[in-house]
């Protein structure tokens, strides 16, 4: 099995309240640079999420509006913060009211018995508010016990993360690497998610190399297939188990296989 298969596109494509209507053009060229800095083809993109190919097309020619969750994962997979791409997604949706006079076009009416204050009094109101700011921003973070964002929770637990990808469903977060094999050009992990209850296999290798990334748990087996190239990608899906132990962990990499995993051990080895 291969993860993100053109298969899956169309529970992505529906119901997502998306409009067929050409997307403006500052956003439309924003979503290209993001996928631009992911080094990831159209059929990549496709393989990594649950949009197809032919969705991320017309994403990316404006010729229909993505949805938010396509928008936040082509940030994630560029390495980027999704919040200002998705800030530019929601401005990108709101009608431009035409005809209603702009705030320059409109006198300033000052209220009777008011008087301006002199420029120097309004810079030193300024200077004031800004050291007051600095200083609280300051006892904050230097407070032992001051609040931290904490990270994103997971997306799914068990069953429901069967086929996710890591990064998107946000596993790992809490990931635990649980067996490492290295070979000449590359290494192979079987990573585990607490939280998520999943494992997957990850490998470190050249972007350059085409490679197959598989994770197997008795006779359920996932894979996804990396072109190389700088095409990017080091993860399996997901496989929804209770224990990493008993899962195994593979890389096939520009034809050279190598696998880790905790083996279930028999009762006279333990």
């Amino acid at each position: 099995m291969t993860a993100g298969a053109e298969g899956t596109a169309s529970a992505g494509e529906q119901g997502d309240g998306t409009s067929s209507a050409r997307m403006d053009e500052p956003f439309v060229a924003e979503l290209r640079d993001l996928k631009k800095r992911t080094g990831l083809s159209l059929a990549a993109l496709a393989a990594r999420t649950p949009y197809s190919k032919s969705a991320w097309h017309r994403y990316l020619n404006g010729a229909q509006r993505p949805p938010r969750s396509a928008v936040e994962a082509l940030a994630r997979l560029a390495g980027d913060d999704p919040a200002p791409i998705l800030a530019q997604w929601e401005a990108a949706d709101r009608p431009t009211v035409v005809g209603a006079p702009s705030c320059e076009d409109r006198p300033l009416a000052r209220p009777a018995g008011i008087r301006a204050l002199p420029l120097p009094v309004l810079a030193l109101i300024v200077t004031a508010a800004a050291v007051a700011l600095a200083l609280v921003a300051a006892h904050r973070s230097a407070a032992p016990g001051g609040a931290r964002q904490s990270p994103p929770a997971p997306r799914c637990r068990g069953a429901s993360c069967q086929g996710q990808q890591p990064d998107l469903s946000a596993c790992d977060r809490d990931a635990q690497t649980k067996s490492t094999v290295r070979a000449a050009s590359y290494a192979v992990r079987l990573v585990y998610s607490p939280s998520c209850g999943a494992a997957w296999a990850e490998v470190q290798a050249p972007s350059s190399a085409a490679r197959v990334v598989s994770v197997r748990s008795g006779q359920d087996v996932l894979s996804a297939a990396y072109p190389g190239g700088g095409s990017g990608g080091t993860a399996s899906p997901l496989i929804a188990v209770t224990s990493p132990e008993g899962v195994e962990a593979c890389a096939e990499v520009d034809g050279k296989r190598a696998c880790t995993g905790l083996y279930t051990r028999s009762a006279d080895e333990r």
